[in-house]
C-alpha cells in the first residue's frame, strides 16, 4: 500500500538541542500507526515536526509533497492534518458546539452542518451537550470533543497526541474502540502516540518504538507486542 506520509532523516531542534537525531517512518494510507517511547522519547516532537510546529531538517513527504519548510495552516488546509494535541486543547468558555466548529475553520464547503451528525454518530454524548460550555465537561468527553474537532477538517491523517492521558482505564477503552472505528468506516489514516502500549498496539497494525530521539524498533504491531523489551518496558509483563 502507498504511503501518504513518509519521513526520512528527520530531526528537531528546541533552540540548539536536538530532540530527534535522524528517523524514518513511513504511514501508509488508510492505517494506524503506533509510536511508542517513554517520556522525553521525542513522540510529541514527532508530531510537531510533521505540523511544521518544530524547526527541522531532512524530509517529510505528505502525498509526495515535501512539506519540510511549509507554514503550520498551509500542511492543514492543503493536506488536511488534523493534530489531537497532549491536552486536549478544549476552548473552555465557548460551547461544545463552537468547539467543533472551529476544527472546520479552514474549510469553505457548504457540507459543515452535516458534519455535526457525522460527529455525533460516534459521540453521542457531544450531541446531548452540544449547547454546554466546554469548559464543564469530564476529562473523557474533552477528549471526545478534541477528536471529535479534529473530524470537522474531514481529515485525510490524523495525528494522537496521547489520546488515553489523563483518563479513566474504561473511558480509554472505549475512546480506542471509537477511534478503530472512524479509521474503518471513514478510512482516515492515524498516527497514534501513546504511552498506552496496549491499547495502541491492539488498534493499529504496525509500530514503532522511539527511545531518546531515534528509532529502535519496527515492525507489525503484533511482533512489537510479543518482543520481549517491549514486553518487560512498556506492558508490563
Amino acid at each position: 500500500m502507498m504511503a501518504i506520509l513518509e519521513v526520512k532523516g528527520l530531526k528537531a531542534y528546541y533552540g540548539q538541542i536536538e530532540a530527534l537525531h535522524g528517523v524514518d517512518f513511513a504511514l501508509e494510507e488508510g492505517e494506524i500507526l503506533a509510536v511508542l517511547g517513554a517520556n522525553g522519547a521525542g513522540k510529541t516532537t514527532s508530531l510537531r515536526a510533521i505540523c511544521g510546529m518544530v524547526r527541522s531538517e531532512g524530509s517529510i513527504m505528505i502525498e509526495g509533497d515535501d512539506v519540510i519548510d511549509m507554514p503550520t495552516e498551509k500542511i492543514v488546509s492543503r493536506h488536511r492534518i488534523a493534530h489531537v494535541p497532549e491536552g486536549r486543547g478544549t476552548f473552555v468558555r465557548v460551547t461544545t458546539e463552537e468547539n467543533l466548529r472551529l476544527g472546520a475553520f479552514t474549510r469553505r464547503d457548504k457540507e459543515i452542518e452535516q458534519d455535526y451528525e457525522r460527529v455525533y454518530h460516534y459521540f453521542p454524548r457531544l450531541k446531548e451537550r452540544r449547547n454546554q460550555q466546554a469548559g464543564t465537561l469530564s476529562g473523557g468527553e474533552q477528549q471526545m470533543l478534541a477528536i471529535g474537532r479534529a473530524m470537522m477538517l474531514r481529515p485525510k491523517i490524523m495525528l494522537l497526541d496521547e489520546p488515553s492521558f489523563g483518563l479513566a482505564p474504561i473511558i480509554t477503552e472505549e475512546l480506542f474502540k471509537i477511534l478503530g472505528t472512524i479509521n474503518r468506516e471513514e478510512g482516515v489514516s492515524m498516527l497514534v502516540v501513546e504511552q498506552n502500549a496496549n491499547l495502541a498496539l491492539d488498534i493499529s497494525k504496525r509500530a514503532y518504538l522511539l527511545e531518546t530521539g531515534n528509532i529502535a524498533m519496527s515492525g507489525p504491531a503484533d511482533e512489537i507486542m510479543n518482543d520481549e523489551q517491549v514486553r518487560k518496558s512498556y506492558l508490563g509483563y
